[in-house]
């Protein structure tokens, strides 16, 4: 039976939050990322060697990914407990205040050590708010879609990232190309100022959603989980193949962003040229993940995901190849090859099937917990790792090694994740926090 128009309508609004509200957070978050690459090191870490004030400004870039699995859990619980609809607002506000807040600091020329430590903070704090937007975003739109298009619904969801990928890498691009002094100077401020207004565009779409029709009843029959994050943990298995599933993704994601911008300029790419080849990805990776998602609808999460997994390995020495060449036709088409084709393959369909993994009374908590893991496994440390075995050998090739690495890892936990796509949200065994994964011999 078709669904009602109201139920599509409300369907099409709470997808339009999912995507707008992502890309803001996600925007937030890998402004950080380019900025933190392009200024921060000189900024908040002066006197430092450049690869070492490069080293030290990712590793603030890692706090806010260590922080995302408390944000999970913490906004996990709450969203399990009083609903999804308020953890979402709460999560964009948090977020769009700490990045206008960045874009205030003072530096270490004016406050010396302050200004790092400050620093520090407001990352964390960002790292928990996008540790509970995630989660709930995809959540919402998964328990309001119908059991046969989850997939292609909660790719909304996945689309903020790269979304907010293009729109931070178009900002970024226009105050770059200011002089080194005036970007040095305030130039790097305006991306994070300009936040405060897609965060009033985000909030007003959130405010006109509905909660979850899971959810909501649960609440009704006063079901809800008294401690999602123990009764998760009660049973870690699932939870720990959401962690793994996700590490491939996030590893090229983090490397062939954030990390690439440091390495192509160091090599002496232009900065510009650069930021256009990450706006080219992130829009062919708005044509491919819902391709992606779609295609899981039909075929499976597991093959889509496995697909890309291999992909992104096979492509690893290809595409640093391709950035050494020092071409910048030849960078666009590494990062498109690398990011907007393979990672996004084999992301598309993780909303879904992360969310298909637990049910609706630890739902929030344990998709939030999976997904956040992966991140901090896979794009927290990257960067850093990367940056330090790449000044050491003064090569590309560790770059390769921890691509082929990520990938590996999602490829083989995929063999022990049970295909979810035809799993019923409202059956028993989705209520409860029983896993919905068995072993599989390779």
């Amino acid at each position: 039976m078709p669904p009602s128009p109201a139920r599509t309508r409300q369907l099409r609004m709470v997808a339009a939050s999912g995507l707008l509200g992502t890309a803001v957070e996600f925007y937030d978050f890998l402004v950080y990322g380019t900025v933190a690459a392009l200024v921060f090191g000189e900024l908040f870490f002066p006197g430092a060697d450049p690869a070492v004030g490069t080293i030290a400004a990712f590793g603030t870039f890692a706090a806010g990914y260590v922080a995302r699995p408390l944000g999970g859990i913490l906004f996990g619980h709450f969203g399990d407990r009083l609903g999804r609809k308020s953890m979402l607002l709460l999560t964009m506000g948090l977020m769009g205040a700490a990045s206008f807040l960045i874009g205030l600091l003072p530096t270490y020329d004016t406050i010396g050590v302050w200004a790092p430590v400050l620093l520090i903070t407001l990352r964390v704090v960002q790292g928990i708010a996008i540790g509970g937007e995630w989660g709930g975003a995809t959540l919402m739109v998964v328990e309001h879609a119908g059991e046969r298009r989850r997939g292609l619904w909660s790719s909304f969801t996945q689309m903020g990232a790269p979304l907010g990928s293009l729109l931070s890498s178009v900002v970024v691009t226009f105050v770059v190309a200011m002089p080194r002094d005036q970007f040095a100077a305030w130039g790097w401020r305006v991306p994070f100022l300009l936040s405060v207004v897609l965060l009033g565009v985000g909030l007003f779409v959130r405010l006109k959603v509905v909660e979850s029709p899971l959810f909501a009843e649960v609440k009704k029959d006063r079901a809800e989980s008294r401690m999602p994050i123990l009764d998760v943990l009660r049973k870690p298995r699932p939870v720990l193949l959401a962690c793994c599933v996700g590490i491939g993704a996030f590893t090229a994601q983090s490397l062939l962003t954030s990390y690439l911008i440091a390495y192509a300029t160091g090599i002496g790419y232009a900065r510009p040229q650069v930021l256009t080849a990450l706006t080219v990805s992130a829009s062919v990776a708005l044509v491919v993940l819902p391709c992606a998602s779609i295609l899981s609808d039909r075929v499976g999460r597991r093959p889509v995901v496995l697909a890309g997994a291999l992909a992104s390995a096979a492509l690893a020495f290809p595409v640093m190849a391709l950035v050494d060449s020092k071409s910048p036709g030849l960078l666009i088409l590494a990062v498109v090859l690398g990011h907007g084709i393979a990672q996004s393959t084999m992301y598309g369909p993780l909303g879904a099937l992360l969310s298909e993994m637990f049910g609706t009374k630890v739902r929030y908590t344990g998709a939030s917990l999976g997904y956040q893991g992966a991140t901090l496994i896979g794009a927290g440390f990257s960067p850093m790792i990367a940056g330090s075995l790449v000044a050491g050998s003064g090569t590309s090739t560790p770059v390769s090694l921890l691509l082929c690495g990520g990938a590996a890892i999602t490829a083989v936990t995929v063999l022990f994740v049970r295909e979810t796509s035809r799993q019923s949200l409202a059956e028993p065994t989705a209520s409860s926090d029983a896993p919905h994964t068995e072993e599989i011999t390779a």
